[in-house]
């Protein structure tokens, strides 16, 4: 395996390895590719804001999720096939 597949994979899976942040991913997997603002997610989720910013962050920075400015707000969505490729890395490592 290369380094940097490895190192992405652990912080995929570091990112992934609480359970806020699971919840978050799974909210935005079921909205698909269009996503959902912050507010909405803080709003879904209960969590205040500050909270809130600093486990998107942890998943934008994983490659998790993506965000995207629309107008005034961010929107955030699942990074296509990261998950996938993290499947891929494990499926790898259990040979």
């Amino acid at each position: 395996m290369r380094n940097m597949e490895q190192m992405q994979a652990i912080a995929a899976l570091g990112a992934l390895g609480q359970v806020t942040r699971l919840q978050l991913y799974r909210l935005l997997r079921d909205q698909g590719a269009a996503g959902m603002s912050a507010g909405n997610i803080a709003e879904r989720l209960g969590l205040a804001p500050s909270s809130l910013s600093f486990h998107l962050t942890q998943l934008v920075q994983a490659g998790l999720i993506t965000q995207k400015r629309s107008g005034r707000q961010l929107i955030y969505a699942t990074a296509r096939g990261a998950v996938g490729e993290l499947r891929k890395y494990l499926a790898e490592l259990a040979r």
